[in-house]
């Protein structure tokens, strides 16, 4: 089968591939299983990211009432749900699709779980936030999945997740700059896709086989793909199944990082100080002191009664 060249721009120094995962399953939260890429040992930060996870998750697994400051959370749902509530009163439900993009700021507690039927998969990415940003009110942009803007070209799909791709754009805000796009390409299609030069960029393959970048390196499902420099990717499915990855790009900071668990800040004072207002139930914990999600009520999850000794198990349990 020919392949078809889906590039809008050209691009005059495509990105090498330099480094290549397999993230394997591991558990996390409260029986729930993630792959893991980016925020573990061999890639602690990819700046401006933290973490990606794939998980997959059947109740009563999930990921029950936590903490988060200093940066966002991306979760992005590829089958089943997920209900989430927070201790302001913000509840829901993100189905196959959808997207939720929340900015802890200066403190979110928050419970995610699973519907109570089958297993819920998708994908969480952290985004590391700049210092004048960390402090900020939490808040939330949340998009359904027949809001997204989507376009197909010449058998090449792209859900605009954030920043632009084949001439559509997502109304999704970045406070760090960032670009997520979720990519299906038909067999013989060759893509190629613009990338910021100064940005750090990766792909994860959800589905199938694809060749990557200048050097043509292949990869398969559940591999994490490092771009090196340049001003874009290519991406070629030379197979005769789908391929569906997806690619992301953001801006770095550059900026000194500490992170403890689920509290991600600039210095070690800052991480003292969160975890003292997290205990202490204060600058903007307040509401944590009586609140527990319906989900942790009704499973029996005493998660607050164990002061420092939750957070020292939210180093290891996170999402």
């Amino acid at each position: 089968m020919p392949e078809e060249n889906n590039s809008c721009v050209g691009l005059n120094e495509p990105r090498l591939v330099v480094r290549k995962f397999l993230a394997k399953p591991q558990y996390e939260g409260a029986g729930a299983i993630v792959r893991r890429s980016i925020g573990r040992f061999e890639l602690r930060y990819f700046d401006p990211f933290l973490v990606l996870d794939e998980f997959s998750v059947t109740a009563p697994a999930g990921f029950p009432d936590h903490p988060h400051r200093g940066f966002e959370t991306v979760t992005y749902m590829i089958q089943g749900s997920v209900t989430h509530e927070d201790f302001e009163g913000h509840k829901g439900t993100i189905g196959a699709g959808d997207l939720q993009w929340m900015t802890a700021g200066r403190g979110i507690v928050h419970s995610e779980m699973p519907s109570p039927h089958g297993t819920q998969k998708g994908l969480q990415l952290w985004v590391n936030l700049s210092s004048k940003y960390k402090m900020m009110e939490p808040m939330y942009q949340e998009i359904s999945s027949k809001n997204i803007a989507e376009t197909t070209k010449d058998g090449i799909k792209v859900r605009v997740i954030a920043g632009e791709a084949l001439g559509t754009k997502s109304p999704i805000y970045t406070r760090t700059p960032t670009m997520y796009l979720d990519f299906t390409l038909d067999p013989g299609t060759h893509l190629q896709q613009p990338i910021p030069k100064p940005w750090n960029a990766f792909i994860y393959i959800l589905e199938g086989e694809g060749v990557f970048g200048q050097s043509k390196s292949s990869a398969s499902a559940h591999h994490l793909l490092l771009l090196g420099h340049g001003d874009g990717l290519e991406a070629w499915n030379k197979s005769t199944k789908l391929l569906r990855f997806i690619l992301v790009g953001g801006e770095p900071l550059d900026e000194p990082l500490v992170q403890f668990g689920p509290f991600v800040m600039n210095t070690q004072e800052e991480i003292d100080q969160t975890i003292e207002d997290f205990e202490n139930y204060t600058n903007g914990f307040e509401k944590a002191r009586h609140w527990r999600s319906e989900s942790g009520l009704s499973l029996d999850f005493l998660f607050f009664v164990f002061g420092l000794r939750s957070i020292h198990w939210l180093c290891n349990k996170k999402i």
